[in-house]
């Protein structure tokens, strides 16, 4: 008989029964799944083979090293350019601020997967665009897909091309909320430009600055769609990350208890660097 104390429970039922079906149960059966080993519907229990496997598996180490790599020099440079784009559309000396504001965002609503086949394009050694421009000022062509050093640069390139906007009109958005008040203050107590960034900008951009890098950190560590359409993780596995090293042993190799395991051993890592940063950067208030 339904009574008034349960009926809050009633109402939030097909909530907890969505997040069991397609939430618990899958994180459920893919770790019940990295114990077994096989291919297919050949599964046997194996215990912690599967993650004693990634600790002597080179390509495993391979692809984290890359995926590290990347992480460590596109994430600091596209947030960096991200805080420099909202700084000057915050500026009221720029004409067109609307306009200015909706092109900077605009690449961020292109699919990645569009984003990958375009700069493919643009990209190619012998007729692509950038080359030609570069051959306009006597630079010879660049092999920027067919060279491991350039088809890192290339990577790292197009995830920072997508993603700059995006983290601009949060920054844009944090910087509007900063009173003019703490400005004007500043300026009367003879505080520059430099000084008052560091003074007030920033300090009050933290919070934002902390959700844009772990963002950007979860993000770069499942990084995927860009080397899969630009590299496909080449040359020499130059660009292959944990999830297409993920996705060829699930995929294409059908080892689902190894991939379950490369799943389990990437969430641990974004979990770990989450903690840390926000313990670096939310410390204090």
């Amino acid at each position: 008989m339904l009574t008034r104390g349960s009926f809050p429970y009633l109402l939030i039922m097909p909530a907890v029964l969505g997040f069991a079906v397609f939430k618990a149960y899958p994180i459920a059966a893919s770790f019940w799944i990295s114990l077994t080993t096989g291919s297919g519907d050949e599964q046997r229990f194996a215990g912690l083979a599967n993650y004693e496997r990634l600790l002597t598996d080179p390509l495993f180490w391979t692809a984290l090293k890359n995926t590290g790599l990347i992480l460590v020099v596109q994430v600091p440079l596209m947030l960096g350019l991200a805080l420099l784009v909202a700084l000057g559309l915050n500026s009221t000396k720029v004409w067109l601020r609307p306009l200015w504001r909706l092109g900077v965002f605009v690449p961020s609503l292109t699919g990645l997967v569009a984003a990958g086949v375009m700069f493919s394009v643009i990209l190619n050694r012998d007729a692509g665009l950038l080359n030609w421009v570069l051959s306009l000022f006597g630079i010879d062509p660049v092999n920027w897909l067919g060279s491991p050093f350039w088809a890192r640069v290339a990577v790292v390139l197009v995830i920072t091309w997508h993603y700059t906007g995006y983290n601009a009109v949060m920054y844009l958005a944090g910087l509007q909320g900063i009173p003019k008040e703490l400005y004007e203050a500043a300026m009367v107590d003879g505080a520059g430009p430099v000084r008052r960034f560091f003074a007030i900008t920033l300090p009050q951009l933290r919070p934002i600055l902390l959700l844009t890098v772990v963002l950007s950190t979860i993000g770069t560590l499942q990084l995927f769609d860009e080397p899969y359409v630009l590299t496909g993780g080449g040359p020499d596995n130059s660009t292959l990350t944990v999830t297409m090293y993920l996705y060829d042993n699930g995929f294409t190799y059908f080892d689902f208890g190894y991939a379950s395991a490369l799943a389990y051993a990437l969430a641990l890592i974004v979990s770990v660097l989450g903690i840390i940063q926000v313990r670096l950067m939310g410390e204090r208030r």
